[in-house]
């Protein structure tokens, strides 16, 4: 029996096509380990949200630490992509892949023994480093072992392998936490393990090297930079629903400015920046990032917080609760590709203008049941998360159309991973201002008196809570979460008109429609 590394060593019989570098045979090797890749992400991430409540209780987590238990992870994916996906073209992608996937198992299961939030935060952020290299390795590896001809439909599987693994797992998972308690979120970042060591194997048994695209330098300082400042902007913000953090989160904020200043400043000198910053003087891609970022911003609020209000607010099972992602994750798997072909026949104007409004409208319709008081959620919530869907469904690949037909071939590959990272960043925010929005409703709405009874929000009530007591934190939860849908509605109506003056209403070029299999 050969060894991984032997294995991989083995001269391959046959020519290979030009466009790629693994053999017929062991194609679907490739496609397996960036699924099973590709559903730690994806897992993690989705179900993280259900089980923030389960893991605030068994740690002793505050709001600003829940924050940060997910805004870690957020904070190095979003900073490092681009340099992630860069590692890739200098060292190899099965190489680079491989390393990021390991990187992430390995922090996943020291998520799993964490005593304390603060570790878990810590091995968070470790995560979110593997991911920033696993993430893009999954599509670029797919992309480089197939030719062009099969290259679509591998990528049709990858992708609705991966709609399925987002959707089913907030599902399973809530059945899991539902039937074993509080303690058993550990299990979510232990499953990563077996997971994780499957795709590795395939790839270093059954798939051979690929040789380095380029020797591009990493812009190494432009991603400790861009890291730094949206760790300060992210921790100035949280640090407003923290007891006493206002003190902190002004001068905290500042420096986040100054450095995401000093960031641009450094992209605009270097020879080979991480972000190509002239990307940006043209109007239909900004305005497609712009959008992008308020649509994900307001995505990623609602999707954190409203599980912490069914659950810790409402008293609904994290059984029930998961089924929230369903109808995000089915709409986007069943239309994003008849979403594409439409855009590129018409322009992604509409679509996404149009999709914008849609999800505008749906985080209005929770605002105003959560301020009316309807916990009703299979014919209040649900229905709206469905909605939500579609309009989300609408603005997933258009993007893309706006982002190839704005810029010149050649940086098709730099300006769709920007847009990737904005959207990630708008998360990250989201999850830090968002929070210290409901935080400070919720203070509000409940009298000086009664605050040192009541939990904060997102936590469950305690035992010996009175009915009065509670339902004044019901009450005041509800406001906390509609001010947080309400605001994100707004930004989703703002997208909306961003999109509609600034992207362009002319389809794509037939010849980028045939040679973007991802378009």
């Amino acid at each position: 029996m050969k060894s991984p590394s032997e294995a991989a060593a083995v001269p391959l019989s046959g020519s290979l096509p030009a466009d790629a570098f693994c053999p017929q045979s062991r194609r679907r090797f490739v496609l397996i380990a960036a699924i099973l890749a590709s559903a730690l992400g994806f897992i993690d991430g989705s179900i993280l949200a259900i089980a923030t409540p389960a893991i605030r209780v068994d740690l002793g987590a505050s709001l600003a630490e829940a924050q940060w238990i997910s805004n870690a992870y957020a904070l190095t994916l979003s900073a490092l992509i681009l340099v992630g996906g860069a590692a890739g073209d200098r060292f190899g992608l099965r190489r680079a892949f491989v390393v990021g996937i390991a990187l992430f198992i390995m922090a996943s299961l020291a998520c799993a023994l964490a005593p304390n939030p603060g570790v878990l935060i810590a091995f968070r952020a470790i995560q979110g480093i593997g991911a920033a290299i696993m993430v893009p390795g999954s599509l670029a590896i797919i992309a480089k072992a197939y030719p062009k001809k099969e290259r679509g439909r591998a990528i049709g599987i990858w992708a609705a392998a991966s709609a399925l693994t987002t959707a089913l797992g907030p599902v399973l998972g809530g059945f899991v936490l539902s039937a074993f308690g509080d303690g058993i979120w550990r299990a979510i970042f232990a499953i990563n393990l077996p997971l994780g060591l499957l795709s590795i194997y395939l790839l270093l048994a059954k798939v051979p090297a690929d040789a380095p695209a380029n020797k591009r330098s990493l812009d190494l300082g432009g991603a400790a930079l861009a890291t730094l400042a949206f760790g300060a902007l992210a921790y100035g913000l949280t640090s407003m629903s923290a007891e006493g953090g206002g003190q902190i989160s002004g001068p905290s904020i500042v420096i986040g400015a100054v450095l995401l200043v000093v960031f641009v400043v450094f992209e605009l000198r270097q020879r080979e920046p991480m972000i190509d910053l002239s990307l940006f003087r043209i109007r239909a891609f900004a305005g497609a990032n712009v959008a992008t970022f308020f649509l994900y911003f307001a995505l990623s609020a609602n999707l954190f917080y409203l599980p912490m209000l069914l659950i810790a607010g409402w008293g609904l099972s994290t059984a029930e609760v998961g089924f929230i992602f369903l109808p995000l994750s089915a709409s986007i798997a069943l239309l994003s590709g008849p979403v594409g072909e439409w855009s590129d026949r018409i322009g992604p104007r509409f679509p996404i203008a149009s999709g914008s409004l849609v999800v505008a409208f749906a985080f209005a319709g929770l605002a105003l049941l959560a301020h009316a008081g309807i916990h009703n959620f299979w014919t209040g919530t649900f229905p709206l998360m469905a909605v939500m869907g579609f309009g989300m469904a609408l603005v997933v690949s258009p993007p893309s159309t706006a982002i190839m037909t704005a810029v010149e071939d050649k940086d098709t590959g730099a300006a769709s991973g920007i847009n990737n990272a904005v959207s990630r960043i708008g998360g990250l925010i989201a999850v830090a201002a968002m929070g210290s929005l409901a935080a400070w409703v919720y203070s509000t709405m409940l009298d000086t008196s009664v605050r040192s009874g009541i939990p904060g929000f997102g936590e469950p009530a305690s035992a010996g809570l009175t009915p009065e007591l509670d339902a004044t934190r019901l009450a005041a939860s509800d406001a906390a979460f509609a001010a947080v849908s309400l605001a994100t509605a707004l930004l989703c109506l703002l997208a909306a008109i961003i999109a509609w003056t600034t992207i362009s209403g002319q389809a794509l070029p037939w010849s980028q429609r045939t040679e973007n299999p991802q378009a």
